[in-house]
């Protein structure tokens, strides 16, 4: 009798123990942020890009918006104005950070410690380009890729198109987030 009291204490305390474990390690799993990282040159942020972040905060904890350094692109606004004008515009959300890197944008994710890349997708041949690019990522750091397909209603603007009209003294008011245009209209 006494041989299987000792059983059932055993038992019992293996248990716990496991139980214990079990909750220390699903905490341990809940405690690990899910990090994106969203880049590009920004050059402006439009509001194709702020409804892919706010729809990408759907999916992880923490997206680093990383402005690129791409020396074949010559840029309307300057890296520091970019980062005050994007900072600003999300400074209210601690889960959304702004950064600039230099290089390849899978090594500034790795260094960054983010486990995803955030693209966009407005057409077919973004499609192409962005799954060969999300391909040589995978298999040279491991960082998956997601896509978000851009609204409709988004698709025809560009940050292209968006500097071209800034060029020639356009409006670009409903291009651009609203908290952004004051910043716009400071640089001009």
């Amino acid at each position: 009798m006494k041989k299987l009291i000792k059983r059932k204490d055993l038992a019992c305390n293996s248990v716990i123990v496991f139980i214990f474990f079990l909750l220390l390690y699903l905490k341990f799993i809940k405690s690990m942020k899910k990090t994106a990282i969203f880049p590009g040159t920004f050059d402006p942020f439009t509001i194709g890009h702020l409804s892919l972040v706010n729809r990408g905060l759907a999916l992880v904890d923490e997206i680093i918006i990383a402005i690129g350094v791409n020396p074949n692109k010559k840029t309307y606004f300057s890296m520091a104005g970019r980062i005050e004008m994007i900072s600003g515009l999300f400074k209210e959300n601690d889960r959304i950070h702004v950064q600039s890197y230099d290089g390849l944008t899978v090594d500034f994710a790795k260094k960054a410690g983010a486990q995803f890349i955030l693209r966009g997708i407005r057409s077919v041949n973004d499609f192409e380009y962005e799954k060969n690019i999300a391909d040589v990522n995978r298999k040279i750091t491991g960082i998956e890729t997601f896509v978000l397909f851009t609204e409709p209603e988004y698709t025809h603007i560009s940050s292209s198109i968006v500097r071209e009209l800034l060029t020639y003294g356009k409006h670009i008011n409903e291009f651009v987030p609203e908290g952004m245009l004051i910043h716009y209209e400071q640089q001009n």
